[in-house]
């Protein structure tokens, strides 16, 4: 059990109420609210909506705090009239989730009043690894900065990170639990093959028809939910770019599938902002733009490219440049991919315009011939929402959302 302290500043010492508008009684007549029944016009006095403001019984009322109530209510007072809070904060370490070259991530609850407790996930980040502990510290006061302005963002498709802590020179982020599957664990076999033992053959054809497939290798998602996952993810990824932000490290187990059927981007290890680059870039090559591979730093196309390989791969079911085993060979790879995007795709892809144009522009070896942003992926004429706007058209859509709901509902 963890034990921390909190303290969460409010205003400072010259702090005073603020004084509100004049309410216009014009609005709050027993005409507009009706519910309500107000005598109208109504005089609203602004400071009995203050509720900073002592408690002031009215004449003849019986409701004033009384006793111990009245303590109560003083401490309430005070405490509205101090520059800052603080409390002891306990969480429980339920479980570990997952570790790698960063830290470790624990499933863990947080303890509130009358043994409440909301369950999150806290990420511990390694000290080892660093020249020093200045080198540690910088590094980790870069990631809290990069952290507060993600968690500002507030996109539905990005992780929520809730808080910077540092405990005993470590540094600890508490962030969303999500609760599902990442999608590299999705596109292994194994997934359709638990989900296939409760199914009837209906639900099973309907299964392969729609939603994925076998390949040889690896599971194939269908185009229409291949690109609902990634419209998700452009779209999360479109609300960093606005903030300045790149990830730096996009790849099938950094997304995660809700039980909902919505994703999430997660692990934010390697972003950046765009004045503020990290000192130690992580990124996985086989998902690593080619600049990137060739020693330049990340940018927000090089989060296209990597969003591109990993939609080559949901489309593909295969697992891209399995073969290469160096940087050069993983360059050339990603030249031959693009020059030969028809000839890897199954036919129903490849016989797509609206698709291929929407791979080719992510995965463009060459920056400047990909989309000029996630908005663009997104909503160009051959973009992604024009995919699925042709599937409707055509009669072939499906509510995607669900589909990998009840996908996910069927995996143990």
């Amino acid at each position: 059990m963890l034990k921390m302290v909190s303290h969460l500043p409010t205003a400072g010492s010259d702090w005073s109420p603020p004084v509100l508008p004049q309410l216009p009684t014009d609005r709050f007549s027993s005409h507009s609210m009706t519910a309500c029944a107000l005598p109208s016009p109504v005089t609203l006095n602004p400071s009995a909506l203050d509720p900073t403001l002592a408690y002031a019984a009215s004449p003849g009322s019986d409701s004033a705090p009384q006793g111990d109530g009245q303590q109560l209510a003083e401490e309430f007072q005070r405490m509205l009239r101090r520059d800052d809070v603080s409390w002891e904060q306990t969480y429980t370490l339920v479980e570990r989730l997952g570790a790698g070259g960063q830290g470790i991530v624990f499933l863990a609850d947080r303890y509130g009043a009358f043994d409440v407790k909301f369950r999150l996930a806290l990420k511990f980040f390694r000290p080892d690894g660093y020249a020093s502990v200045k080198a540690y510290r910088d590094e980790m006061g870069r990631l809290a900065r990069v952290a507060m302005e993600l968690a500002s963002v507030q996109q539905d498709h990005l992780l929520d990170i809730f808080n910077v802590i540092e405990l005993k020179g470590i540094h600890v982020q508490a962030m969303e639990w999500v609760d599902g599957f990442d999608l590299r664990y999705l596109l292994t076999p194994r997934t359709l093959d638990e989900a296939r033992e409760g199914m009837d053959p209906q639900r099973w054809q309907y299964m392969n028809d729609v939603i994925v497939t076998k390949t040889s290798s690896q599971l194939r998602l269908k185009p229409g939910v291949a690109t609902a996952i990634l419209r998700e993810c452009l779209s999360g990824i479109a609300a960093m770019h606005r903030s300045q932000l790149t990830h730096g490290d996009l790849k099938p187990a950094n997304i995660m599938v809700k039980r909902t059927g919505n994703c999430k981007i997660i692990d934010f290890g390697s972003a950046a902002l765009a004045d503020e680059p990290t000192t130690r870039p992580l990124w996985t090559p086989r998902y690593a733009a080619v600049e990137v591979l060739e020693g330049a730093a990340h940018t927000a196309a090089s989060d296209l490219a990597s969003l591109g390989y990993i939609f080559y791969e949901m489309l593909s079911g295969q697992f891209p440049f399995a073969d290469c085993s160096d940087g050069p060979d993983l360059v050339q790879a990603k030249h031959d991919l693009a020059e030969n995007l028809p000839d890897r795709l199954p036919r129903d892809v490849a016989q797509n315009a609206n698709l291929l144009h929407l791979l080719g522009g992510l995965i463009a070896p060459d920056p400047a011939k990909r989309f000029a942003t996630a908005e663009a992926a997104e909503l160009a004429p051959n973009g992604a929402a024009a995919f699925h706007r042709e599937l409707i058209r055509s009669n072939l859509a499906s509510e995607y959302e669900n589909e990998l709901r009840l996908w996910i509902s069927e995996i143990e």
